[in-house]
């Protein structure tokens, strides 16, 4: 699955790489042990998650903010038998497991599976307490000891980074990586146990905000015209295209062992979009992709909280806070993408933007 990782990424020699992974390979199968191998990254859908989306830890960020790194290292080292309360990826972490041990089934010499990797910038003494709690849900970490941690992203291949930090969140976007930012919901709602369920909203997250910079500058009935006259010209891509991609060619495994009505894996498409004025070019543009999802949603200006409460998605991907956040009052876990003319705009308002120092 090479080709949906990012394409500017140092890719090492392919045969020393192969030498290496074979002989590690070798080395993993002559163990004693039930723990499937880890997935070669070439291969994997890799989901790069920081310990604050994973976990909810909510009282060590209030210590390293107000008593500093020295006391929250401490506090960590303290309590890491404490066990740490799942987070807002937790959910969608023990689905993307879940797909995997269907995979394995079908495919069991397959390489094409989700890898997760801990991505997070604490300091490896923090580590013991995350390993409690994280074995059985990766065996990749990555602890930059208090540096940012995207540029590690390339090298692990990602496809997909979760964070609560914003500021990370919107340099992995324009370092070319699928990445948002993750919220907890207002209340807790039943998840999915057998199907990972994932939402994209579509301009600005699967489609690039092209259409959406019509509907900010000149209005709808300006962009209800450009949508028709273009029709037929595919939307530019948006910063989460690759990662439909990534899930589409997974499913297409499930699809190949007559498994489409029992695949753990459904997309949903739920956009401010009218099916009849402005459906269709999304449509089309997936078609000319090569992607499609389970369902389209089209709604017309409508909120999207009691659709969303209705499919339970383990995550919904959002480029506009407001619909992120009457997601959240309605117990859809969800995630900003902080991409396209949509940042600066809050409910149809522009936000005043501060003066540049000159």
């Amino acid at each position: 699955m090479s080709e949906i990782k990012p394409t500017d990424a140092a890719v090492p020699d392919e045969k020393e790489e192969e030498k290496d992974w074979a002989a590690a390979k070798a080395f993993f199968d002559n163990l004693k042990t039930h723990k499937p191998r880890p997935p070669k990254p070439r291969y994997a859908v890799t989901i790069a998650v920081s310990s604050r989306t994973l976990f909810d830890m909510t009282a060590e960020r209030k210590i390293y903010e107000e008593e500093g790194v020295e006391k929250y290292v401490s506090y960590q080292v303290e309590h890491e038998q404490e066990p740490l309360n799942p987070g807002p990826a937790f959910p969608f972490v023990k689905a993307l497991m879940n797909v995997n041990s269907r995979l394995r089934e079908l495919y069991p010499d397959s390489e094409e599976l989700f890898d997760i990797v801990l991505m997070t910038n604490n300091h490896a003494q923090v580590g013991v307490r995350l390993i409690n709690k994280m074995e059985s849900c990766c065996e990749r970490f990555c602890m930059t000891g208090g540096n940012s941690p995207i540029g590690y992203l390339k090298a692990y291949m990602t496809n997909l980074y979760l964070s609560k930090s914003a500021d990370k969140v919107t340099e992995a976007i324009e370092e070319g990586i699928a990445a948002a930012t993750m919220f907890m919901p207002d209340k807790e709602i039943e998840l999915s146990d057998t199907q990972l369920r994932v939402a994209f909203d579509g301009d600005a997250v699967l489609f690039s905000d092209e259409s959406e910079i019509i509907v900010k500058q000149h209005g709808l009935d300006t962009f209800f015209e450009h949508e028709k006259e273009f029709e037929n010209k595919p939307l530019a891509q948006g910063p989460l295209k690759c990662f439909l991609e990534a899930l589409g060619k997974l499913q297409r495994k499930f699809y190949a062992k007559n498994e489409r009505m029992n695949c753990p894996i459904r997309t949903f498409l739920v956009t401010a979009r009218s099916a009849a004025s402005s459906g269709a070019r999304v449509l089309k543009t997936l078609r000319s992709w090569g992607l499609e999802v389970d369902e389209a949603l089209f709604l017309a200006g409508a909120p999207k909280g009691p659709l969303l409460q209705k499919i339970k998605p383990h995550i919904f991907f959002d480029d506009q806070m407001f619909h992120i956040e009457g997601a959240k009052e309605m117990g859809t876990i969800s995630a900003h993408v902080p991409y396209g003319i949509g940042q600066k705009y809050h409910r149809g308002k522009l936000i005043e933007q501060p003066p540049k120092n000159e």
